[in-house]
């Protein structure tokens, strides 16, 4: 039943009814408005009341075209607000969904890297340092995303860059997805080869079509393969490890002890900042956390507790797990280094090929050894390319106005992803995520200083996020900015640009520049070019009394279906609304409302009666 009424379409040829402003709060919070914004009427556009039921109103014909583009969006909301009917998980299941795709074993190799050039006290440290601003940054965007149901592309949209500014960003997040999509698919490829005899280039065709069936269905499969694969690869991960260090704790001695090839062995700053660039280019992993965190449920006071636990744990908390990881990867080497050789003791394959050995009979290692690549790389690959085809679909539809759907952006991620393989990425993996990193710190610090300093600190920012096309202004200085100048110039450091000496200080550099220009700019602007409007003209709360989107629902007047309240704004050529995806597909712009309301016109006294 729905909370609110349902709008119609006008008559054929009548004048859309004029409702009176409501003194409240814009629905998108206004510039420094509250975090929870009520709706107000825009004296323009404005959606009326429920109609008569002994009328018979016409509605205009739905668009069969835009109809089909949201019918394939419902599966997984690509482009717009989650609704709240679709998000029946616990926060419990969407955490351990979410902390599901942290099963790749990219950590395992970036910590062996690092431990191997620059000894294990200048890893250790590095790791530190980076799973720390991971953290730190990570933390407003989780909770951006669990608690408004937008993925980070969204969020990015209405935190500093603007509604075509993001489509920057969203190619970034598409090329960190393909790049991470390979590195795993290549890691898998070596445990085939080790465990099957598959050559290689054939081991990369077969982990990159294998996740194809299982990403089409979206988070109803992605949920169920997460929940029930988890327990079993953190057997297969843990047990050996374990068993390892009981039955030898001078393995642990001698690990500590590791000086790397780079030579000193010493704490230094160069190597610490290297090594921890490396580390910060997985700091992007939390858009793919958003995109499982934006199906958690309301936030209650019945289960405030339970979705604080869920969103820190799989959102930010998802850096934990992955520092673990990536020390355990630099133990693993230093312990089979003598036996594998330096090129080899990188491969996660090798890694606890070496580890199994120790505990089990000889006939069981390698398929043990394969099994957790194959569990880990099928996890976390289709995390990969589901969120990748989200990233795509994102930008393709705002630059060319059509939505092509979303499958199609699942082949073409995978494309990129399997050329990587073939032209073996793994061998120059260091080199390709220490310049990727650049570009990943200078926008998540944007986007999470936005957030925090802007929004919260000097309420230059609209607190309430706001995606919607006609809302925003098509790009925001305050985030673009930013993100050039931060990425730009780290990018320059890390080839050398300006001396060897500051080559390590890349990724400092992204994120200090980012942090400082982000509120430098939104002071200089005053905040003027986040909102191209401040009430999206429908005259129902954007926010239930809790704080959480609203439910009630409306027709969209384009493609006839139903959305939430958050997903919709008022038709700026009829008495109607249009839901965001429409919005997004409108090539001539018809629907998307004015950037300013229009004053109502000033109507002339009546004459006196006689």
């Amino acid at each position: 039943m729905r909370t609110e009424p349902r709008p119609t379409a006008p008559t054929g040829g009548q004048e859309p009814t004029r409702a009176a402003p409501v003194p409240s709060s814009s629905p998108t919070g206004g510039r420094g408005g509250s975090d929870v914004p009520a709706a107000v009427s825009d004296p323009a556009v404005s959606v009326p009341a429920a109609p008569d039921p002994a009328v018979s109103v016409p509605t205009a014909a739905p668009d069969p075209a835009a109809g089909r583009a949201a019918d394939e969006t419902l599966e997984d909301y690509t482009l717009r607000f989650a609704p709240r009917s679709y998000r029946r998980w616990t926060p419990m299941v969407v955490a351990t969904t979410a902390l599901g795709g942290i099963a790749y074993m990219a950590d395992f190799s970036i910590g062996a890297g690092i431990g191997l050039a620059h000894g294990t006290g200048n890893a250790l440290a590095a790791i530190l340092l980076a799973a720390a601003v991971i953290f730190v940054t990570g933390f407003p965007l989780a909770y951006y995303g669990a608690r408004y149901n937008i993925d980070l592309d969204l969020i990015t949209r209405g935190s500093g860059f603007g509604y075509y500014g993001s489509v920057l960003t969203s190619v970034i997040f598409a090329s960190f997805t393909f790049i991470f999509f390979a590195l795993e698919g290549s890691i898998m490829a070596q445990g085939l080869k080790l465990g099957l005899g598959l050559p290689l280039w054939l081991g990369y065709l077969v982990s990159t079509l294998m996740v194809i069936p299982l990403v089409a269905y979206g988070m109803k499969a992605l949920s169920k393969l997460q929940v029930w694969t988890t327990p079993v690869w953190l057997l297969l991960m843990v047990a050996p490890l374990a068993y390892l260090v009981a039955r030898d704790p001078g393995t642990v001695d001698r690990f500590l002890s590791y000086g790397g090839t780079s030579g000193g062995g010493g704490l230094g700053a160069g190597p610490v900042l290297l090594g921890a660039g490396v580390c910060l280019s997985l700091i992007a992993q939390i858009g793919e956390q958003i995109d499982y965190l934006r199906f958690m449920p309301p936030r209650t006071d019945a289960n405030r507790r339970a979705w604080w636990t869920a969103v820190v744990t799989a959102g930010p908390g998802w850096v934990v797990l992955g520092a673990l990881k990536q020390v355990i990867g630099a133990f693993l080497a230093v312990y089979i280094l003598a036996e594998a050789g330096p090129a080899a003791a990188t491969e996660p394959i090798r890694q606890f090929t070496g580890a199994f050995e120790v505990m089990m009979p000889s006939w069981a290692v390698v398929p043990l050894a394969v099994a957790l690549v194959v569990i880990s790389q099928i996890k976390i690959n289709v995390t990969n390319a589901y969120s990748g085809s989200l990233a795509w679909t994102n930008s393709y539809t705002r630059a060319t106005r059509h939505y092509p759907g979303r499958m199609v952006f699942v082949l073409v991620n995978l494309g990129f992803a399997l050329v990587l393989m073939e032209a073996d990425m793994f061998s120059f993996l260091n080199s390709v995520l220490g310049f990727y990193s650049n570009c990943a710190i200078a926008w998540i610090v944007t986007v999470a200083t936005d957030i925090m300093v802007n929004k919260y600190l000097l309420k230059l920012s609209p607190q309430a996020p706001e995606f919607r096309r006609g809302m925003l202004y098509p790009v925001n200085p305050v985030g673009l900015v930013s993100f050039v100048a931060a990425s730009g110039l780290s990018i320059a450091l890390y080839f050398h640009a300006l001396g060897d000496t500051l080559q390590p200080y890349s990724p400092v550099a992204a994120a200090l520049i980012a942090f400082v220009l982000t509120p430098l700019t939104a002071a200089v602007t005053r905040g003027r070019y986040y909102l191209r409007r401040t009430s999206d003209g429908i005259d129902a709360p954007y926010l239930d009394p809790d704080g959480n989107p609203s439910a009630a629902t409306f027709a969209c007047h384009v493609c006839g279906q139903e959305f939430e309240r958050p997903d919709l704004a008022a038709c700026a050529a009829h008495d109607a609304v249009v839901c965001s995806l429409c919005l997004s597909t409108d090539k001539a712009g018809e629907h998307v409302l004015p950037a300013t309301p229009a004053p109502a016109p000033e109507r002339a006294p009546a004459p006196a009666a006689r």
